[in-house]
């Protein structure tokens, strides 16, 4: 069976060592989490950071806008956080109306406030393997998961599936700026299992749940799965639905022949949320 890899234990060392550093500050980290509509797991998600934040001292406001908000509004109320120098970090929960361009509003982020590490200029310089943006939240936390478990990415072959701009394209980036050699499959990759079986780490990033199987893999790899997918089960007794959370890697099957592994939930999720507030503390410490 293969070892777990509990992102939770980390995340928990990490609130820690915040929690110490944001005591030590004279002024208080302060992230905006700006939110279009009111999707239940997106309220899922900020209220997972509003409790971080709590947890550790820092100042989390969420600002709520309707789902016919206009580009217009949205652009002046960041202009206005960007001039803010009580805000330190600004995010938009994604994701957002399709009439808006989620794009541009990103890019309207000051990129030293650009905490999930989402605009232009921070993808750029994570492209260019500088230390001096901020690299997404999800893509810092499997980094931090694989330094935590002693996992060494030089020299190895990584497979990234998934080419998303919000985790698949980033950690292949990331990964490759740690010296790994890298290869990105998606939708119209050819013999998919071929592919993955070449890897010695494995990342799964694209919303499919039980999309890699036992076939996928094979002994003495390490698999990161970042998918999260909500599953009905069954309809319980009184008649209600019954969610499960799952990833994009069926478990029970890959566990059995892997070397190492995440779970989901708690493997990369609870990373995510930590690796935000790392950023937000970064922010803070180079604007005061």
């Amino acid at each position: 069976m293969a070892k777990i890899l509990d992102g939770r234990i980390v995340r928990d060392k990490i609130a820690e060592k915040l929690k110490t550093l944001n005591s030590k500050l004279e002024t208080k980290p302060k992230l905006v989490i700006i939110q279009i509509g009111d999707l239940a797991e997106s309220n899922a998600y900020i209220r997972q950071k509003i409790l971080f934040g709590e947890k550790i001292g820092a100042e989390v406001i969420h600002q709520k806008f309707p789902d016919n908000v206009d580009h217009v509004t949205l652009a002046e109320y960041i202009y206005t956080l960007n001039s803010d120098p009580t805000t330190h970090g600004i995010i938009i929960q994604l994701p957002i109306a399709q009439h808006l361009n989620k794009d541009g509003l990103i890019d309207t982020i000051n990129p030293e406030k650009d905490v999930d590490g989402q605009t232009a200029t921070n993808i750029k310089l994570v492209f260019e393997g500088s230390s001096t943006g901020f690299i997404p939240a999800t893509t810092k936390g499997i980094l931090t998961l694989l330094n935590y478990y002693k996992i060494d990415v030089a020299g190895k072959k990584a497979v990234v599936v998934g080419r998303s701009s919000l985790v698949g394209k980033p950690t292949a980036l990331a990964l490759l700026n740690l010296g790994a050699t890298v290869t990105i499959c998606h939708s119209q990759t050819r013999n998919l299992a071929q592919e993955t079986r070449n890897a010695d780490i494995l990342v799964i990033a694209v919303g499919k749940p039980g999309l890699i199987t036992k076939d996928h893999v094979k002994k003495g790899q390490v698999v990161i799965d970042v998918g999260i997918n909500v599953l009905d089960n069954s309809q319980s007794a009184i008649g209600n639905s019954q969610k499960k959370l799952v990833g994009d890697v069926n478990f029970d099957e890959v566990a059995k022949i892997v070397a190492e592994i995440t779970p989901v939930p708690g493997g990369v999720g609870p990373l995510t949320v930590a690796s935000l507030f790392e950023n937000l503390l970064e922010a803070c410490t180079r604007q005061t």
